[in-house]
This record gives C-alpha cells, sequence and structure tokens, in this order.
C-alpha cells in the first residue's frame, strides 16, 4: 500500500512540475510576443485607415504602410458631445488614445439609452478618434472616422472616410466582423463598399438621410444604397449603425463643425 501511495505522489508530482513548467514557458512566450502583437495590431490599424482614405495601394510592404500612414495621415479626439478636437483624453494623446478601452471606462463612457440605441452598442466612449487624411501638399482631403453597430452574429467595426464638406462619403471599410461569409460577410466586399463612395449622409433638414435599400437603390438617388442581397438583418445593422454614428450622439456634431469649415481652427 505504501509503495502505492509513494507511486501515485510521484505521479501527482511530476505532473503538477509539468503543468508548472508549461504554464511559465506559455506566459513568458506571451510576455515576450506581446510587443510585437502590438505592433502589428497598429499596422493592421493603419492599413485599414489608409484603406478607407483611399491612400493604400496594393502590394504595399508594412514599411510603405507605416511610411504612408505617417506621411499622409493625422490622429486627433474629438470630444463627441461638441464635436471639438481636444489635445489628450486621461494622459492619453491622440496617438495613444484608445477608443475601444474609453468606452468601457466609468469615467470616460456614457451609457446609451434604450430608445436611442438603435446600433445596440450599449456605451459609447465620450471622445472618439478621428483621422485627417492629407494630400501630397499636406491638405486635409478627407476625415476618416470609426463607426460600430450589431450585425445579425456580431459587432460590426468599420472606417468611413468623409470628404471636408462633413458630407460626402469618399470610402468605407469593414474590418471586424463575423457574419456570415458570403451574405453578411459582403460587408468587406469592394466592389458593395465602392457603392458608397459620393453618397451624401444627410438631408436638407441635417439629419443623417443615408440608405441601405432592400431591393437596391434608385439610380440618382445620393443617399441610398443597395443592401446586401440575403442578408437582411446585417443590411439593418449597417443602416442602424449609420443612423446613429452620423447623428447627433455620434459624429454628427464634429461632421457639423466640418461643414463649417472648422478643420483648420483646431
Amino acid at each position: 500500500m505504501s509503495k502505492n501511495n509513494e507511486s501515485i505522489g510521484k505521479t501527482i508530482g511530476v505532473v503538477l512540475a509539468i503543468s508548472l513548467v508549461c504554464s511559465v514557458v506559455v506566459s513568458g512566450a506571451a510576455v515576450a510576443l506581446k510587443p510585437t502583437q502590438e505592433q502589428n495590431k497598429r499596422l493592421d490599424n493603419q492599413r485599414h485607415i489608409l484603406d478607407a482614405a483611399g491612400l493604400l495601394k496594393p502590394g504595399m510592404s508594412a514599411k510603405e504602410v507605416r511610411a504612408a500612414y505617417a506621411a499622409h495621415i493625422e490622429p486627433r479626439i474629438v470630444e463627441l458631445k461638441t464635436g471639438k478636437f481636444v489635445k489628450e483624453v486621461d494622459g492619453q494623446d491622440a496617438a495613444h488614445f484608445d477608443q475601444r478601452k474609453a468606452s468601457k471606462d466609468p469615467k470616460l463612457n456614457t451609457e446609451v439609452p434604450a430608445d436611442e440605441d438603435v446600433a445596440s452598442i450599449k456605451r459609447r466612449s465620450n471622445y472618439a478618434s478621428v483621422y485627417l487624411a492629407k494630400d501630397d501638399a499636406g491638405q486635409v482631403t478627407s476625415v476618416v472616422v470609426p463607426v460600430h453597430g450589431n450585425g445579425l452574429w456580431s459587432m460590426m467595426y468599420a472606417y468611413v472616410a468623409v470628404k471636408t464638406d462633413g458630407d460626402t462619403i469618399s470610402g468605407l471599410t469593414y474590418y471586424e466582423q463575423g457574419e456570415t461569409p458570403g451574405l453578411g460577410g459582403e460587408v468587406e466586399n469592394p466592389v458593395w463598399r465602392a457603392k458608397w463612395v459620393g453618397k451624401e449622409i444627410y438631408g436638407k433638414d441635417g439629419k443623417p438621410a443615408i440608405k441601405v435599400v432592400k431591393g437596391g437603390a434608385a439610380p440618382g438617388d445620393k443617399h441610398g444604397i443597395d443592401a446586401l442581397s440575403g442578408a437582411t438583418l446585417t443590411s439593418n445593422g449597417v443602416q442602424h449603425t449609420f443612423t446613429y454614428w452620423m447623428g447627433d450622439n455620434g459624429f454628427g456634431p464634429f461632421l457639423t463643425n466640418v461643414r463649417n469649415g472648422e478643420l483648420n481652427n483646431g
């Protein structure tokens, strides 16, 4: 009996030792790889912003993406309530501000009332990152704003580029979503994304008028975009995303300021 107990004890000891070694190795690898993971995350984000702004060229290397971003993109922070630029939030400047983290921080976020939460985001940051896209001469050609809203299966994240008239869409990139491939997942299809270019966000009353139209937008409809075929709920999610984020509680005040020529006054 004692020998059996001794054997069991040794086995348990070996298992515990191996588990400890494995946990140390995994933890060490995670710590060691974190800087690389963060760098890749930043690079991916820069690529999507350039894509929305129409500045991403096919086959660009990581070095070329970083260079293009540094030369043509200026990150800023906007207070959503006023639409005004601020220099930093909670000690973070525009280059380091994390809007997603801020949306989870009670000091920095706002609960979206149920009757206003058409995009089903529940809470939003009081501040948002925006990106000024510039040409080779340093002139701002568009502003890129981040939007998100719930689809059929997932929260869908996108960047929308708006011309300096504060109204005309010049680019759209959905970069994170978990919708059905071939249906709702077509939000990432370049052909569908191209349909947004040139569309106007606001109507004559200054309210969001952009409309995702089931069955297809009428020719010449400056606010209408074809809905995704066979993906009604995802299309509705896109509609709700734009309704919320282009409205008074989203980027509406900021884009109003853009339309009023205040880009160069911040």
